[in-house]
């Protein structure tokens, strides 16, 4: 059973910058994929980062476009934590964010995630 815990998220103008961070369990949480991804009222879930594992203490990290250039994520396994700095943020950006862990190793689409945490609100205004 692997649990996931966000914090980070809240309310900020457009243009600043947010850290998200999502401390998990797990024996293996060295070799799941993590990732984040967010959903707003109506819509679907959609991918926003994730870093794949590609072997012994190597990843690949992966953006939406969208986020490209202004969102960086980056993990920590002695922490067993995984975090989404967020940078120049936009209205647009506004959604609930979901931590989740894929035990396959990679995962740029909803349903190659097993594990999600609770989600964080992050609210930007214009």
């Amino acid at each position: 059973q692997v649990q996931l815990v966000e914090s980070g998220g809240g309310l900020v103008q457009a243009g600043g910058s947010l850290r998200l961070s999502c401390a998990t369990s797990g024996r293996t949480f060295s070799r799941y994929a993590m990732g984040w991804l967010r959903q707003t009222p109506g819509k679907e879930r959609e991918f926003v980062a994730e870093l794949s594992w590609r072997g012994v203490n190597t990843y690949e990290a992966h953006y939406a476009d969208s986020v490209k250039g202004r969102f960086t994520i980056s993990r920590d396994n002695a922490k067993k934590t995984v975090y989404l700095q967020m940078n120049s943020l936009k209205p647009e950006d506004t959604a609930v964010y979901y931590c989740a862990a894929g035990l396959s190793g990679t995962g740029t689409t909803v349903r190659e995630y097993d594990y999600w945490g609770q989600g964080t609100q992050v609210t930007v205004s214009s």
